[in-house]
């Protein structure tokens, strides 16, 4: 069975930030959705070079707002991360074809969106004195929860040493 999953960015700030998830999911398999507006250009020098060079391998689709990424895919199953949730990401189980939606740097997802889908809110576990953990590092832990949970399809498992001298 091919497993799909879907990654969700609500208008990002930061093209660093964007850069390096959008290297996860090109690692990962997983498909990034950029919902405008924006804080950068997606030609920004720092969103490619947080990148590298796998912006080739990444499967991307970009919408204009919310509501235009929401009219697009219906039907869908979202979850929301958000240090408001109450319940734990790796508390949920996540089907194929799941959507993890993450909101800006600065304010995280809109709160009548959490409100609206409360049982779909999810958090990564940290100390109270911390506000949030960095957006790309957020993302890395839901794309990894949930690949870990479907046994990592399609993934190399195994690493192999190159030119190694005991």
């Amino acid at each position: 069975m091919e497993h799909s999953l879907n990654v969700v960015l609500i208008e990002p700030e930061i093209p660093q930030n964007t850069g390096n998830i959008a290297r996860t999911c090109a690692a990962t398999g997983a498909r990034l959705h950029l919902v405008e507006p924006m804080g950068f250009r997606i030609d920004d020098k720092k969103v490619k070079r947080a990148g590298l060079d796998y912006w080739d391998k990444l499967d991307i689709s970009y919408y204009s707002s919310t509501a235009d990424f929401f009219e697009k895919n219906k039907g869908g199953k979202f979850f929301y991360f958000t240090t408001k949730a109450e319940q734990s990401h790796s508390d949920v189980e996540y089907p194929n074809g799941c959507f993890l939606v993450f909101g800006k740097e600065t304010r995280g997802l809109p709160e009548e969106l959490l409100k609206a889908n409360h049982d779909s809110c999810v958090r990564l576990p940290m100390r109270g004195i911390i506000r949030s953990l960095n957006l790309s590092n957020a993302v890395a832990v839901g794309v990894y929860e949930v690949l870990r949970q479907w046994d990592y399809p399609e993934l190399s498992l195994k690493g192999q040493l190159h030119n190694l001298k005991w």
